[in-house]
């Protein structure tokens, strides 16, 4: 199991505006110490690129392409992620 950079970067500035309360720091750090970190490569970046534009948010389209890549499932509540060909656990 893996957590995406991107999702830290999310969650991040999530935080500073005020849309999550810390400590979301604790919550990486765990999240850390349970998962392997999985890093945004170049590979990752270029085929969030070439999706289809089913989604526009840039996290959601890289974690697709990280999971497509990488053969990962992602986990969420987000029913537009379904319509990529990727693995979806609904949160």
């Amino acid at each position: 199991m893996a957590v995406s950079a991107a999702s830290v970067w999310e969650m991040s500035i999530k935080q500073r505006a005020g849309k999550l309360r810390p400590p979301v720091q604790d919550v990486v750090g765990d999240l850390g110490r349970r998962f392997a970190p999985l890093p945004i490569t170049s590979e990752h970046a270029w085929a969030a690129g070439e999706l289809p534009l089913q989604h526009r948010d840039p996290f959601d389209r890289i974690l697709v392409a990280q999971a497509q890549h990488e053969g990962l499932t992602i986990v969420t509540r987000d029913p537009k992620i379904a319509e990529y060909r990727v693995a979806v656990l609904a949160a």
